[in-house]
């Protein structure tokens, strides 16, 4: 396939191109700084602006599938602000160029027992609370937009280095917990999750998960 991914430098971007090349896909890193991308067989690194929708668009042409990993930069104080026009810029380019966009958010917006979103919980960590409040609302909005073809992947709460499996539970809008009651992925297994949705998605205008 060809794979469009933004933020490819990043702690899962990284791990999303491992997987793709790993799989023989050519990927169109689109990036703020291309020397941080590995060169790689079937790899094009690229500087992009997420929030300008006419150059991104141009970029999305072609591709088969983008893949956004992007994200509004944990500790910058403006974080909610900036992910979530960031989130809409990616959304309205691949909307423009008619490409199928796979979203990685955060598990904030996965619910509680209670019915809650997690994020809304007074547990969850302050330095969190903006960056996961603007992906459940860039979430919302994606499950308002008709027009664009769209998957949305929350993470398990605990995402870490560790193996590629293969071996995980895909769930919804709850978290998926182990026998302990963790939820928890190796960054490996996430990538390897995304990638199975994009070449056979299963999950097309709606939110998943994954944990062990």
């Amino acid at each position: 396939m060809k794979i469009a991914l933004i933020g490819a430098s990043g702690f899962v971007g990284g791990a999303l191109l491992k997987e793709a090349v790993q799989r023989g896909h050519s990927v169109t890193a689109i990036v703020r700084n291309p020397e941080k991308v590995a060169a790689a067989s079937g790899v094009t690194a690229v500087k992009g602006d997420v929030n300008d929708v006419k150059q991104l668009a141009a970029l999305l042409a072609g591709q088969d599938v983008v893949i956004s990993a992007f994200n509004g930069g944990w500790g910058d104080p403006d974080i909610y602000n900036k992910h979530l026009a960031g989130s809409r810029a990616i959304a309205a380019a691949a909307k423009q160029a008619g490409v199928r966009l796979i979203v990685v958010g955060g598990a904030g917006s996965l619910l509680a027992p209670d019915g809650s979103q997690i994020v809304d919980s007074p547990d969850f960590p302050a330095a969190y609370k903006d960056g996961a409040r603007a992906a459940r609302d860039a979430l919302a909005e994606l499950r308002n937009d008709s027009d664009l073809e769209w998957s949305f992947v929350s993470p398990a709460a605990h995402i870490a280095p560790g193996e590629r499996t293969g071996k995980f539970r895909l769930g919804g809008d709850e978290p998926v917990l182990d026998a302990k009651g963790e939820s928890h992925v190796s960054v490996e297994d996430l990538a390897y999750a995304i990638l199975d949705e994009a070449e056979k998605p299963k999950h097309t205008g709606k939110r998943f998960t994954l944990g062990y």
